[in-house]
């Protein structure tokens, strides 16, 4: 039964590690995007900083579940719960300064309650919108000429 948990566990380790990688690659994505539509290199930066942020807040939540599942299915020692508590305070700190830098503010002051996931669902909804908006002002000044 420890081999199918240790394997679930992998199985997280490696979710985590797809979405920091996807993540990053949606962050570049979305910032040439920022830059193809004359945004500026300003706007084109808070979109790839703030994408590629809560990608990594994603990738490290799945990377503490995958720790909690290692150490809660393997043989319980006081040692192996202190690395975990370790392991886990150091991935928060990580999470809330990141957040920090991406939000401008602290996390216990935010109204809305967003994670990682949610932010880069709100990035990539963000760049819809501005390319339905630069395609119907687009089309608007052709027809008007």
């Amino acid at each position: 039964m420890e081999e199918v948990f240790t394997a679930v566990a992998v199985g997280f380790e490696a979710v985590g590690a797809a979405a920091m990688i996807i993540g990053f690659v949606i962050a570049l994505v979305l910032g040439g995007r920022s830059l193809a539509r004359h945004e500026g290199g300003s706007a084109a930066f808070t979109t790839l900083r703030t994408t590629l942020g809560a990608a990594i807040l994603l990738g490290l939540e799945v990377l503490v579940a995958a720790d909690l599942i290692r150490t809660i299915t393997s043989k319980p020692s006081l040692e192996d719960a202190a690395i975990l508590g370790l392991i886990v305070l150091i991935r928060t700190l990580l999470s809330m300064s990141i957040q920090i830098e991406i939000e401008g503010t602290l996390p216990w002051r935010r109204v809305l309650t967003r994670s990682g996931g949610q932010m880069v669902g709100d990035a990539v909804a963000r760049d819809r919108a501005a390319t339905r908006a630069a395609a119907g002002s687009g089309g608007a000044a052709v027809e008007s000429r």
